[in-house]
C-alpha cells in the first residue's frame, strides 16, 4: 500500500507564525517531537528561523544555537528521520553531521553551496519555490500562470541539485510564499502538474493564511479542518509528503486517501 508521509513541524523559534516560543529548550523541543512521532509523524522538520511573511532574518550563530542541540538529541531516536529547515548551507552542514538526513530549503537552493553540502552528506533536499525573501515575497506574487511559472523556476534548481550529486530530491510549490490565497488554492488544484519535474512532491498547507480567506478560518486556531482538507487534496493530487503541525488528525485523514488510492482497504 502506497503511504503518504507526514512531516511534523518543530519550530524552535520565538516568532514563528503559529507556534513560536512554545519550545524554548532542547528538552522541550524533543518532548514535542516525541509527541509528534507518537501521533504518526514519519519525519521531524526542525527549524530555527521563522519564514513567516515579514520575519527578520537571524544569524547563522543564533540559528545553530537553536537547532543543533535538538537535532543531536533527535538523531539518537531510530524511529524518526530528522530534517533541517534552513536556508543556510553551514547550518545544514552542521545538522547533517549531527544526524539529520534531509534539508528543507525554503529558498529553493538560492545558495548553490546547499546542494553540494547535501550531496557530500548523502542527504536529500526539499527544493521549495519562493520569490524574494520572507521580508519581500509579498511583492512578488504576480503570475500569468502560477503553476507553469513555478515549474519553470524550479526546473533549474532541480538540475543544479542533480548536477551536484544529490540523489533524493523533492519539490515543494511553496504555498503562501510569494503566493496570494487564490494562487495557493490554484496550486492545490493543479498540484499534479509538478510531476513534470520528475521528483516526489512535498506540500505544506498547515494553518497558513490562504485558509484564512475562507469563512470561519480567519484565526490561526480555526484552521485545523482547512489544513486537513488541504492535506487530503494535496495527497490525492500527488504529494508524497505533507508538512503539518497537527499530525494525528492529518495522519488519520491521509489513511483514507492512501486506502482509496491503493485499493488496499478491507471490509
Amino acid at each position: 500500500m502506497s503511504r503518504t508521509l507526514v512531516m511534523g513541524i518543530l519550530n524552535v523559534t520565538p516568532d514563528s507564525f503559529s507556534d513560536g516560543g512554545r519550545f524554548a529548550t532542547p528538552e522541550e523541543a524533543v518532548e514535542e517531537a516525541r509527541r509528534l512521532i507518537a501521533e504518526g509523524a514519519d519525519i521531524i522538520d526542525v527549524g530555527g528561523e521563522s519564514t513567516r511573511p515579514g520575519a527578520a532574518p537571524v544569524s547563522e550563530r543564533v540559528e545553530l544555537e537553536r537547532v543543533l542541540p535538538v537535532v543531536e538529541l533527535l538523531a539518537l531516536d531510530p524511529r524518526i528521520r530528522v530534517s533541517i529547515d534552513t536556508m543556510k548551507p553551514r547550518v545544514a552542514a552542521a545538522c547533517l553531521d549531527a544526524g539529520a538526513t534531509l534539508v528543507n530549503d525554503v529558498s529553493g537552493l538560492s545558495q548553490p553551496e546547499m546542494a553540494r553540502v547535501a550531496a557530500a552528506a548523502g542527504a536529500g533536499v526539499v527544493i521549495m519555490h519562493m520569490r524574494g525573501t520572507p521580508q519581500t515575497m509579498g511583492q512578488h506574487a504576480v503570475y500569468k500562470d502560477v503553476m507553469a511559472e513555478i515549474i519553470a523556476e524550479l526546473r533549474p534548481r532541480v538540475a543544479m541539485a542533480r548536477e551536484a550529486g544529490v540523489r533524493e530530491i523533492y519539490v515543494d510549490p511553496g504555498i503562501g510564499f510569494a503566493k496570494t490565497a487564490a494562487q495557493s488554492f490554484e496550486i492545490l488544484r493543479r498540484l499534479s502538474e509538478l510531476r513534470e519535474l520528475g521528483c516526489p512532491i512535498v506540500i505544506g498547507p498547515s494553518r497558513k493564511s490562504f485558509l484564512g480567506a475562507l469563512p470561519g478560518m480567519e484565526e490561526i486556531g480555526e484552521r485545523l479542518e482547512g489544513t486537513i482538507a488541504a492535506a487530503v487534496l494535496g495527497a490525492w493530487n500527488g504529494a508524497s509528503i505533507v508538512r503539518v503541525h497537527d499530525v494525528r488528525p492529518v495522519r488519520k485523514a491521509l489513511g483514507v486517501v492512501d486506502a482509496v488510492r491503493s485499493g488496499a482497504w478491507t471490509g
